[in-house]
C-alpha cells in the first residue's frame, strides 16, 4: 500500500474509535486477595474515587477461583469492552477465515466500451470497503471493458435493516466518524478524508478530498501560517455542515507537515450515491443514467469483491476500538445466524451465545449493540472473567488474543507506562466509564485474566487504578513462590 494511502487509512480508523489510554499508576506489590489490592485502593483514594465505583476480577487462566473478585456480579457499563463479546462470538460462530462478499452485476452487453444497462452492486455488510477497495471495485468494472454506463448504478442494501440513525443522538457530535451508522454497503465509513499538504514555495497548503463525492466542492488550498504545530484543526476552522461544500476558513501551520483529517459527511443518506458516481467519474467513466436502490438479480454476479478475513477484521475492531466495524460484525451475526440483519436478531444471537459461555453470570447482562457505544449496556466483571477463561480454551484464542492492544506497543495501549508487551487488553472509555479486560503475563510465567471497570462521573481519573491492577497481577513472583501449585 502507498505511504499516503496508509496514513489516510490509519487516520480514518483512529477517527472511528473511542480510545482509552491508561496512564501511570502506583508501584505494584504482590498480594493475594479476593478484594481490591491495596495498590488499587490507594490509587482510587488519590483520585478521590470510592472503591464502590469499581468492579474487578483477576484469575489465573485455568484456575478454579479468582485472586480478586471485587463486586463481581454488579452489572457495569462496559463501554468498548463490549467489542470483546462481539469479536469473540464472531470468531466462533463465523470462523476466522469468514469473508464478506460484495457481488457486482453488469446488466447487459458491453459494446464499444458502453454497458448497455445497469451496474448493480449488492452489499452484505463488508466492514472494510474503504477507499482503496472502492477503487479496486471500480477498476474491476473497467477491466470488464466498461467506460460508460448507459443505465443506472443500482444498489441493494437489503442485507441489513439497521433502522435510521441520527449521528448526533449519542453525544451531539454528528461529524465524528465513530457515530456513523451500520449499512449493508458501507463505503469508507461514510467519512471524508482531507489530506492537507504544505507547499512552502507557493505559501499555501494543498487540500485533497477522498473519496471524491459527486457535487461536492472542496477548497483546493488554504494559506500557510507560521508558528508551532499545536491545535491545527482549530486553526483551520473547518466548516462541514453544508453537504455540497467542504470549506476551510483558517490557515494551516507549516510546521505540522502533512496531516489527514477524517470527518463524517454532513448528509449520510446521499453519501453512497455521491461516492460511487464521484469515483467512477474520477476514473474517467461516464454514466448516462443516475443512482437508485433496488433488489439485486437472482442470477450469478459478473464478479464479486471479497473482504479481508474476519481474523484481520477483528484486529482492526479491537486494536483501535473501531465502533463502526464492530456494528457491521454485530449485524452480520444476526444476518447469518437468524436470517435477519437487524439489531433485535443480533442481540438475541449474542445473548444466547453468551449464556452458553458464561452461564448464570450472564443473566443480568444487557446487550444494546456490538460496539459498546451505549449508555445502557451492562456486563459484570464475573461475566467478562468467565468469557476470557472460555476464550483461552477456545480454538480461536490465538486470533482473539492477537487482536487485543499490546500494552506499551500498539493500538489504544500504545502509551501505556508499565512494562511493555506484558498485557493484551481491550480498553473501554465513555463519559462516566473507563475499563480494561484481557490477559496479563505474570513474572512467574503464569497468565491471568484481568478485568477492571469504573462507572463514575469522574471515571477518567481512575486510569492509574486500572494500571495498578494490571501491574499487581503481573508482579506475582512472590505470591507464586509461596504457593507454587494451584489451589
Amino acid at each position: 500500500m502507498k505511504p499516503r494511502l496508509t496514513r489516510r487509512l490509519h487516520a480514518l480508523v483512529l477517527a472511528l474509535a473511542v480510545i482509552a489510554l491508561p496512564a501511570a499508576g502506583a508501584p505494584p506489590a504482590p498480594a493475594a486477595s479476593r478484594g481490591l489490592p491495596a495498590e488499587v485502593e490507594a490509587a482510587l483514594a488519590r483520585a478521590g474515587l470510592p472503591h464502590e465505583a469499581m468492579v474487578a476480577w483477576v484469575e489465573e487462566v485455568g484456575a478454579p477461583r479468582p485472586r480478586v473478585a471485587w463486586q463481581p456480579d454488579r452489572p457495569a457499563n462496559p463501554a468498548s469492552l463490549m467489542k470483546l463479546l462481539t469479536t469473540y462470538a464472531g470468531l466462533e460462530l463465523l470462523g476466522p477465515a469468514f469473508t464478506w462478499a460484495t457481488p457486482v452485476w453488469l446488466q447487459g452487453p458491453v459494446v464499444d466500451g458502453v454497458l448497455q444497462g445497469n451496474l448493480v452492486i449488492k452489499g452484505s455488510g463488508d466492514p472494510k470497503l474503504v477507499l482503496e477497495r472502492m477503487w479496486l471495485l471500480m477498476r474491476r468494472v473497467q477491466q470488464a471493458g466498461v467506460r460508460e454506463i448507459r443505465g443506472d448504478i443500482v444498489v441493494d442494501r437489503s442485507a441489513f435493516a439497521a433502522g435510521e440513525v441520527n449521528p448526533a443522538d449519542f453525544d451531539g457530535e454528528p461529524l465524528r466518524p465513530y457515530n456513523a451508522g451500520a449499512d449493508a454497503l458501507l463505503l469508507n465509513y461514510r467519512a471524508l478524508l482531507l489530506t492537507i499538504t504544505p507547499d512552502p514555495a507557493r505559501g499555501v497548503a494543498n487540500v485533497a478530498l477522498d473519496p471524491p463525492l459527486a457535487g461536492v466542492r472542496p477548497d483546493a488550498s488554504v494559506p500557510l501560517a507560521a508558528g508551532p504545530c499545536d491545535d491545527w484543526r482549530g486553526v483551520l476552522k473547518g466548516e462541514f455542515a453544508e453537504p455540497s461544500r467542504v470549506a476551510l476558513r483558517g490557515a494551516f501551520q507549516a510546521a505540522c507537515g502533512e496531516k489527514v483529517w477524517a470527518i463524517a459527511y454532513a448528509d449520510p443518506k446521499s453519501y453512497t450515491e455521491r461516492a460511487l458516481i464521484g469515483m467512477w467519474q474520477e476514473l474517467g467513466g461516464r454514466i448516462g443514467g443516475g443512482y437508485r436502490e433496488a433488489a439485486a438479480p437472482a442470477t450469478p454476479p459478473s464478479f464479486e469483491l471479497r473482504s479481508p478475513a474476519l481474523a484481520e477484521i477483528v484486529r482492526d475492531i479491537n486494536k483501535l476500538s473501531n465502533n463502526v466495524m464492530a456494528q457491521q460484525l454485530f449485524l452480520t451475526l444476526g444476518a447469518t445466524q437468524r436470517g435477519a440483519g437487524t439489531p433485535e436478531a443480533s442481540r438475541e444471537v449474542l445473548r444466547q451465545w453468551l449464556r452458553g459461555h458464561a452461564g448464570n453470570a450472564a443473566a443480568a447482562s444487557v446487550i444494546v449493540n456490538g460496539s459498546g457505544l451505549s449508555r445502557d449496556g451492562r456486563l459484570s466483571a464475573r461475566t467478562f472473567g468467565k468469557l476470557l477463561q472460555a476464550a483461552w480454551a477456545s480454538p480461536v484464542m490465538p486470533e482473539l488474543m492477537s487482536s487485543l492492544p499490546v500494552a506499551g506497543v500498539d493500538g489504544t495501549l500504545r502509551r501505556y507506562k508499565g512494562g511493555p508487551g506484558r498485557a493484551h487488553l481491550k480498553t473501554g472509555s465513555l463519559k462516566d466509564v473507563v475499563g480494561i479486560a484481557g490477559y496479563v503475563l505474570g513474572d512467574s510465567g503464569r497468565r491471568y485474566v484481568v478485568v477492571g471497570i469504573v462507572n463514575h462521573a469522574r471515571a477518567d481519573a481512575a486510569r492509574p487504578a486500572l494500571e495498578a491492577l494490571v501491574e499487581w497481577a503481573a508482579d506475582d513472583a512472590a505470591t507464586t513462590a509461596a504457593h507454587p501449585t494451584r489451589p
